[in-house]
């Protein structure tokens, strides 16, 4: 079920950077083989700890669960979740922390860590209310129950449905879309986006001004304005 390890979360963590470094890269697309997309943290790959202190768990969550996480939503790419199965725990946030999620008709959506008597970490608590409203939030959170592709859509946590069969070539579709496009101006764009909940107007306004200064400089921007006077296809580069 594709319970992430630690070196599996530290590979891709370094994959996701690449990416962010890679001007050949335009789009990211994060999808599972099985019949899970992710059933949560695997802590048996951990590296070896002593003694636990007071601070140990907090750090741990820090440079673990919240950095595998924050990875996906600082990525300057567009980063897709294809969704084929169960997402569970820190599963389905790295689902939510993508920028845009197509789920199989079979995915389903757990909250799992009140079951267990946990906390929900990964930064659930703080990509939940914003996708779907505090109130819808803790009742995910506080029950746990699974959540069909079908109404994981009508909550807004999900873009597309597809039947199992179709969703490699939908989210190839979409990443294809995606590299087509002019690649800075959508990591602004994102960045954007991403910060305009926690930004009263002000800041979220002269952000928005400094990501139109920055690209401008670029030359998609260049390319997109250019085309437009001409009346032809622009044709984006990605720098």
């Amino acid at each position: 079920m594709n319970a992430v390890t630690w070196d599996q979360r530290e590979r891709i963590i370094a994959l996701l950077a690449d990416a962010s470094a890679d001007p050949d890269v335009r789009a990211v697309v994060v999808t599972a083989t099985g019949r899970g997309f992710c059933a949560g943290a695997d802590l048996r790959g951990a590296p070896a700890a002593g003694e636990r202190v007071a601070g140990d768990v907090a750090r741990m969550i820090r440079l673990g669960a919240q950095r595998f996480i924050g990875a996906v939503m600082d990525c300057e790419k567009p980063v897709v979740a294809a969704v084929n199965g169960t997402a569970a725990g820190i599963g389905a946030h790295l689902a939510f922390a993508c920028d845009l999620v197509i789920a199989a008709d079979s995915a389903r959506f757990i909250e799992v860590f009140v079951r267990r008597g946990l906390v929900p970490d990964g930064g659930g608590a703080y990509l939940l209310p914003r996708l779907i409203g505090p109130r819808r939030a803790k009742e995910l959170m506080f029950f746990g129950d699974a959540v069909g592709a079908a109404d994981a859509k009508d909550l807004g946590l999900v873009n597309r449905v597809v039947p199992a069969a179709d969703l490699e070539k939908t989210a190839r579709e979409w990443a294809e879309r995606l590299a087509q496009g002019p690649t800075r101006a959508l990591a602004l764009t994102k960045q954007l986006v991403n910060t305009s909940l926690d930004s009263d107007r002000a800041t979220a306004f002269a952000a928005e001004a400094t990501a139109q200064e920055l690209n401008m400089t670029t030359r998609d921007a260049q390319e997109g304005v250019a085309s437009f006077v001409e009346r032809r296809e622009a044709r984006y580069e990605g720098r």
